[in-house]
């Protein structure tokens, strides 16, 4: 798993696609979800570009996309149950997409350099 600064996490599947979602850090900072905006099937996405927003009983937030890519699969599961993002937040992916540029991983943080950002 890679971590952004943004508070997304981003899985490499076997295929060399990749899914996205929130962390725990930020499904506790949001709070209880009430909507999350999926982006469309086959939108390009854009690294550091919002691809959707994330709304909560406190809060609305961009969904920032860590990596370019299409999107290849949105999880429709999460338009009438964002709170499973809530239970599980590690293991409730939001979108799988067909990365651009493999290589961009390299800008993200593994599981121990995102951890640090909260040990400063």
């Amino acid at each position: 798993m890679y971590f952004s600064e943004e508070h997304v996490w981003v899985y490499l599947e076997i295929d060399g696609s990749a899914t996205l979602g929130i962390t725990e850090f930020a499904q506790e900072q949001l709070g209880d979800l009430v909507f999350i905006e999926l982006p469309d099937i086959d939108t390009e996405i854009l690294e550091y570009e919002p691809i959707g927003t994330i709304e909560s009983v406190k809060i609305a937030s961009d969904f920032i996309a860590p990596v370019s890519g299409r999107v290849i699969m949105v999880n429709n599961e999460l338009e009438y149950e964002p709170e499973l993002v809530n239970e599980q937040a590690l293991k409730t992916w939001i979108i799988r997409i067909e990365l651009a540029d493999k290589s961009q991983l390299e800008n993200l943080m593994s599981e121990e350099e995102y951890q640090s950002m909260f040990d400063r």
